[in-house]
């Protein structure tokens, strides 16, 4: 794909373009959608491509995104593109009660950073949130966002790990995060709730993600830590295109799928690929790497989906010219070293 982003208005269009494969499975989904915890960092991009695959599919269908806002724009800016944008804290009590009845319904609230010494909020939005909503919207069809870190960390030489790997989890957020899992699985055989459980590592875009965290550190002259030494990634746009693909695979029990791309990437020549495009010779925390890497086997939603639409050597290009013209960064870096599970 041919592109160059040079502001934030050209990305968002371009993250929130919808396919065809997108907009027909848009168009075929039965009646509306909400998303809830949709003010983070996926959220604002998945509600627009949804709203722009209605409108290019010619159906009314509201596209209702809820979270709490502490960016009052967003919330207007959402509100001017067709999305009704919500503000609620959905752990008040009643706040998901007052909320409209939607057949169609994504889970993207969640917290990861700042876990250590606040386990009891990773665990009330992780696990104890997911509950409520499976019992609020028992009715509906459900698509939750979950996190490759509920599963062990792989050996490179191993593939990486698929939908049946048993689970083992490091540290509370990860727990949590499965707790989340156990949650909307506990429901869906409950009430007979579809349900698909998406784990995903790592959506990237130009102004966060794991190969925006390698570029900064390379154009800034910082050493990259090799401790864990390989990485997945996906462009955003395709994990937000999967997600509402996903609709149509809900079920019960729970499917489960993992999201992110196909290619096994080596920090370290991701490092040195950041490198040629700057012209700067990157320097390494080590010169020994991990021999273990938190890695996911996506054939299967490959096998429903497709391939992503774009490959990490356009992202990686994309990111170079970002950070070379100084473009936005939401300064949040993913962390995506930490081999303990303290987020």
């Amino acid at each position: 794909m041919s592109v160059e982003l040079k502001t934030e208005s050209e990305l968002e269009e371009l993250l929130s373009r919808p396919d065809e494969a997108t907009t027909s499975a848009v168009a075929a989904l039965d009646g509306d959608l909400l998303v809830l915890g949709a003010g983070g960092k996926m959220g604002p991009s998945l509600v627009r491509l949804a709203r722009r695959a209605a409108d290019e599919a010619g159906i009314k269908k509201r596209v209702i995104a809820v979270a709490r806002f502490t960016n009052r724009d967003l919330l207007s800016e959402l509100a001017a593109a067709g999305i009704e944008a919500m503000a609620a804290d959905l752990l008040d009590p009643g706040s998901l009660d007052r909320l409209p009845d939607i057949p169609n319904v994504i889970f993207m609230a969640a917290r990861k950073f700042g876990t250590a010494g606040g386990e009891h909020l990773t665990w009330a939005m992780n696990t104890y949130l997911p509950g409520l909503v499976a019992e609020r919207y028992r009715n509906s069809r459900i698509v939750a966002f979950s996190t490759g870190n509920v599963y062990p960390l792989r050996s490179f030489k191993e593939s990486g790990a698929n939908e049946s790997t048993p689970v083992a989890p490091v540290g509370e957020y990860a727990q949590s995060a499965l707790g989340r899992e156990r949650m909307f699985e506990y429901g869906s055989m409950q009430w007979g709730t579809p349900v698909a459980i998406l784990r995903l590592n790592y959506a990237v875009e130009l102004r966060y993600g794991v190969l925006v965290d390698i570029g900064r550190s390379v154009f800034e002259r910082r050493p990259i830590d090799l401790c864990m030494p390989y990485v997945n990634v996906i462009w955003q746009r395709d994990a937000n295109a999967w997600c509402l693909r996903s609709f149509a695979h809900c079920s019960s029990p729970p499917t489960v799928l993992n999201i992110t791309g196909p290619e096994t990437l080596s920090v370290r020549e991701l490092a040195l690929d950041f490198g040629r495009h700057f012209g700067i010779e990157p320097t390494f925390v080590s010169s020994r790497e991990g021999s273990s890497a938190l890695l996911s086997d996506v054939s299967k939603a490959e096998s429903l989906f497709g391939s992503p639409t774009v490959r990490p050597a356009e992202i990686i290009e994309w990111i170079a010219n970002w950070i070379r013209m100084g473009g936005a960064m939401l300064n949040k870096p993913t962390h995506f070293q930490t081999r303990d599970g303290k987020f």
